[in-house]
């Protein structure tokens, strides 16, 4: 990979900014070290954030693969003490899922920057990017805060970070046969599953892994929480919404004794004798809402629903 330690030359540029406003402003940068798109964009904001005297950490990944070595490295615990602003996660909503994990419980608000499609997280595209940018720096932002799921197990199981900001699935393993899921609500029987598995979303995770197995969408701004089968064996089983305050106990039985547990994608193997306890959790992320993008315009541009 090419070596970037020179990215901006600003001795030897001559720019005119109307004011610098970022000077006291801590800009900690996330994304897919492996994309090229990715690089090249994280280039820019430095360079961008670097004319405007923004203080700038990377992500461990981006600061190794562009060889940037006098940029800090992201440190949750500076996070957690207040010391960075906004993380900006380059990418997809994947990344941005991945960017969630990584600032943890720090409280820091993310942005996401889209290298690809439009998506229903990560909303900025490149092509708006210094706009948006300059509007963060001059403080023309809003935060909206975004509810988790939070899965706990018994036998004190550790999930590494058990937080889902879109979805907790419990799938089949492998080609195994389907799973069965007996499922409580607050401790009273809801029914049993028989499917290949079993999707507790967010209203934020509705446009995700909860829409392709067509579970209902909900507007990230809804309080609740969805349940949609995948590929239920059974034809009287049907996608559930209910109160985000009621809470989740699963028994999982397969053939082969192991299932899968996927938290905002992130997978592990677990043994039948293991239960569930999905919930909400206490603590939120911080979205920035910047420029006049919506929900509602990310669902017309993505599903195509006209004007």
């Amino acid at each position: 990979m090419q070596n970037y330690n020179k990215i901006c030359e600003c001795a030897n540029k001559s720019v005119i900014l109307p004011q610098i406003l970022g000077k006291d402003m801590k800009i900690a940068i996330f994304g897919n070290a492996m994309k090229a798109e990715t690089l090249s964009e994280v280039t820019h904001l430095i360079e961008f954030m670097q004319l405007r005297e923004v203080s700038i950490l990377l992500s461990q990944e981006l600061r190794q693969e562009l060889n940037l070595r006098e940029y800090p490295e992201f440190n949750l615990e500076t996070a957690a003490d207040g010391g960075i602003d906004f993380a900006l996660s380059v990418g997809g909503d994947g990344t941005f899922l991945t960017t969630a994990a990584q600032v943890g419980d720090s409280n820091v608000p993310i942005i996401g920057i889209n290298c690809g499609n439009l998506g229903f997280l990560a909303e900025v595209k490149t092509s708006d990017v210094d706009v948006i940018m300059d509007q963060l720096i001059q403080s023309k932002y809003t935060i909206e805060k975004r509810g988790l799921l939070q899965v706990t197990t018994s036998g004190n199981r550790l999930i590494p970070y058990p937080y889902a900001l879109n979805e907790i699935a419990i799938m089949k393993q492998g080609l195994s046969s389907m799973i069965t899921i007996e499922t409580l609500v607050n401790g009273t029987p809801l029914t049993t599953y028989a499917a290949d598995g079993l999707i507790v979303a967010t209203p934020t995770g509705s446009t995700a892994y909860n829409m392709s197995v067509g579970g209902p969408l909900m507007v990230p701004q809804a309080r609740g929480i969805l349940l949609s089968p995948i590929a239920s064996h059974s034809l009287n089983v049907r996608p559930l919404v209910i109160p985000d305050d009621w809470k989740l106990d699963m028994k999982i039985s397969s053939r082969n004794g192991n299932y899968l547990i996927s938290v905002d994608g992130r997978s592990l193997t677990i043994t039948d004798d293991i239960t569930l306890h999905i919930e909400k959790a206490q603590r939120t992320i911080k979205l920035v809402q910047v420029g006049e993008h919506s929900f509602i315009q990310s669902l017309k541009e993505k599903l195509s629903w006209g004007n």
